[in-house]
């Protein structure tokens, strides 16, 4: 049963204002807790009683759900409780503040500073079902991500219906599928070793600089095809970055505001459309097919016969690299600061690619990459402790119910948003031994930590029904990267283990990451 005022009660006014100001209120909350205490966190504070006042004001009264299994709601961290754990809150970074949550509140908990919105965390694995698994009519992300719809198009994603967003997932699948992965590994290899072979017998570099150039030539090269990586890569990178710049503070709130940033971010997507409208109207044109990603897009079809128009294509691609280029440079250089600050890992990382190398004759072939069980490991345990992403958020369309690892038995209501925090279920201390520590070993056969915590105890690259698409492809290039490196290069870290910038929506190593390198010869 749902009881509400009679104000505003049937007005699509008042809906259209609750949305706005319920994702408006949502993402402060977020970036809030990603503060820490300054000035900036202070006028967070501020501004979400700005906002709730003005809530409370503009919306006279309050939507109250009852549960309909019978089951309570989960604990409530309401504003009062909210504005007594912020003094701590302030002093502790994103992982500590969500831990703090969980060690008060358990493993499902809601968030709802001053009734403003409602925020339920899932926190461990048997809390993860539902979450990960729901039908699209269940469970999925609304219009939280609606920012992303000017970067990547009304065409595409969360600008079309989830029926048609099901099928564009499948064609992503299809497109990337690991038993199609072999083909793209000689253009990996010929990017990295060209990359790389203009570096000098030795010097000094800025690592995770270097990651992001050579990333974008590696996805022009596989997911573009030879045409843009040839002839308009310059002009690509440059439009892509001013699309990518697209995802700010203000932006996450008001998308379509006409803020500088978001108006190169507009003008760059329609020159994209218009650069790559040209290669894919060429290439339906002519008779032989390439080998990548775009035209794997391009000859996609819908469940009905219809094939991707030429926006539709465009903006899948950026999608795509947009979310591959973020996860393999966060990768690359998380694991690269992780072993370069990690003895022991590195020397058993370095020993496994002398002993491939010399069953490969020196040569990087798609079964050997298969083979580096240890470097899949150094890779994965990286993005265990620094995962792509903070935290995956949903929206409960439907009432659903938890159970936790204690027998507690909870009803989740209908409207709440749903956030699962990867930083902290990557953390289980109850899964992982000593989860803070750089450990490669507890993903070898004779631990296996995450198989043995069960499903979803390891959620980096998502799970279930949204488990990502790419993480084969984003894997096979960190691990073509930095298989050349540890083959041909001594490294050394000079700049400090970074730490994590939270300030960023998609957190990233802060600053510089500065090695030294000193060629040596290839392996005999």
């Amino acid at each position: 049963m749902q009881v509400q005022s009679d104000a505003f009660s049937n007005s699509s006014t008042r809906q259209f204002l609750q949305g706005k100001l319920y994702i408006l209120a949502f993402w402060l909350l977020i970036i809030g807790m990603n503060m820490t205490a300054g000035w900036a966190a202070v006028w967070f504070t501020a501004g979400l009683v700005f906002i709730t006042v003005i809530v409370l004001r503009i919306i006279r009264g309050t939507s109250i759900v009852a549960p309909t299994s019978g089951k309570p709601p989960p604990p409530v961290v309401n504003g009062l409780a909210f504005l007594g754990l912020l003094p701590r809150l302030l002093t502790i970074d994103l992982p500590a503040k969500i831990n703090c949550l969980y060690s008060k509140y358990g493993s499902v908990f809601t968030v709802s500073p001053f009734g403003l919105c409602n925020v339920t965390f899932l926190i461990g694995p048997e809390v993860q079902a539902h979450f990960f698994q729901g039908l699209e009519s269940e469970i999925n992300h609304g219009n939280l991500l609606e920012f992303l719809v000017p970067m990547f198009g009304q065409e595409v994603g969360q600008g079309v219906d989830a029926a048609t967003r099901t099928e564009q997932s499948r064609f992503y699948l299809d497109a990337l599928k690991q038993s199609k992965l072999r083909r793209h590994l000689e253009s990996m290899l010929q990017e990295v070793e060209g990359y790389f072979g203009k570096w000098g017998q030795e010097g000094i570099v800025d690592l995770k600089h270097e990651f992001e150039e050579l990333l974008m030539l590696i996805s022009s090269r596989c997911l573009l095809g030879k045409e843009v990586r040839e002839k308009m890569f310059d002009e690509f990178y440059k439009l892509f970055r001013d699309v990518e710049n697209g995802v700010n503070m203000i932006s996450v709130f008001f998308p379509y505001i006409p803020i500088p940033a978001n108006r190169r971010r507009d003008k760059a997507r329609l020159k994209l459309i218009e650069l790559l409208s040209e290669t894919v109207r060429s290439r339906k044109s002519s008779v032989g097919a390439e080998e990548d990603v775009l035209q794997r897009l391009i000859d996609s079809k819908y469940k009905d016969g219809r094939s991707t128009t030429e926006t539709e294509v465009t903006g899948m691609i950026i999608a795509l690299i947009f979310g591959g280029k973020h996860t393999s440079s966060l990768a690359c250089t998380w694991t690269g600061a992780s072993l370069l600050t990690h003895s022991k890992f590195l020397a058993a990382a370095s020993q496994e690619q002398k002993e491939i190398m010399m069953k490969y004759n020196n040569k990087i072939e798609y079964d050997a990459l298969l083979e580096m069980n240890n470097l899949h490991s150094c890779i994965k345990e990286a993005l265990r402790i620094n995962p792509p992403t903070t935290m995956l958020v949903r929206k409960a369309l439907k009432h659903f119910t938890v159970r936790t690892r204690q027998g507690q038995e909870y009803d989740i209501p209908k409207g709440h948003t749903l956030a699962s925090p990867i930083i902290q279920n990557n953390n289980m201390p109850y899964i992982y031994k000593n989860p803070h520590l750089y450990d490669p070993d507890r993903f070898g056969p004779a631990r296996q930590e995450d198989v043995v915590g069960g499903k979803f105890s390891y959620t980096s690259f998502g799970g279930g029904r949204h488990f990502c698409s790419g993480d084969a492809y984003a894997y096979m290039q960190v691990k073509v990267i930095w298989s050349h490196l540890l083959n041909n290069f001594d490294l050394k870290l000079l700049s400090p283990y970074p730490k994590t910038d939270w300030s960023k929506l998609i957190p990233e190593p802060k600053g510089s990451m500065i090695v030294s390198y000193k060629r040596r010869p290839l392996l005999g």
